[in-house]
C-alpha cells in the first residue's frame, strides 16, 4: 500500500545545486515512513518545473526556481529535518510545500534564522470535515 506526499520546494538560482542534492537524497537516503525505525531508501525524487521553455500560462516563463514531487512512504518530519541541515546559499528565500496523504492543502515552511518554521497552520481539514 502506497502513502503518497506531494512536496515542491522553491529556491533561488544559486541553491539549484542544493535542490539537485535534496532529490538525489530522497532517492536514496531519505527516512521511509512504515518500514521500522531507521529505514532509509528511494521515496520518490524531485523534478524541476521551472527550466528553460517552461511556460505556465500566459506569455511568460516562470520567474522562480520550482522542483516538485509526489513521493511515496517519505517521513515528512524526517525530511523537514533534512532541509533545514542543508547548506542554502540563501536559505530566507526557501520555501517548502508539503501535503501529506489525507491533507488538502500544502504546509508551507521557511527559514526563520536558522530554523524552518511551519507558516501555514495545521488542522485546517478538521475544521472543515470534524468526524474524519
Amino acid at each position: 500500500m502506497s502513502h503518497v506526499a506531494n512536496v515542491m520546494i522553491s529556491v533561488e538560482p544559486d541553491d539549484r545545486p542544493a535542490a539537485e542534492e535534496l532529490s538525489q537524497w530522497l532517492q536514496t537516503s531519505a527516512l521511509r515512513r512504515g518500514f521500522g525505525p531507521g529505514a532509509v531508501g528511494w521515496v520518490g525524487s524531485l523534478r524541476e518545473t521551472t527550466g528553460s521553455g517552461t511556460r505556465w500560462g500566459g506569455g511568460k516563463h516562470p520567474e522562480c526556481d520550482v522542483y516538485a514531487g509526489a513521493l511515496n512512504h517519505a517521513d515528512l518530519a524526517g525530511l523537514v529535518a533534512h532541509v533545514e541541515r542543508i547548506v542554502w546559499a540563501h536559505p530566507e528565500f526557501v520555501q517548502l510545500f508539503v501535503m501529506d496523504q489525507e491533507q488538502v492543502y500544502f504546509r508551507v515552511w521557511m527559514f526563520h534564522g536558522t530554523r524552518l518554521r511551519q507558516f501555514a497552520p495545521e488542522g485546517r481539514e478538521e475544521e472543515v470535515w470534524p468526524h474524519g
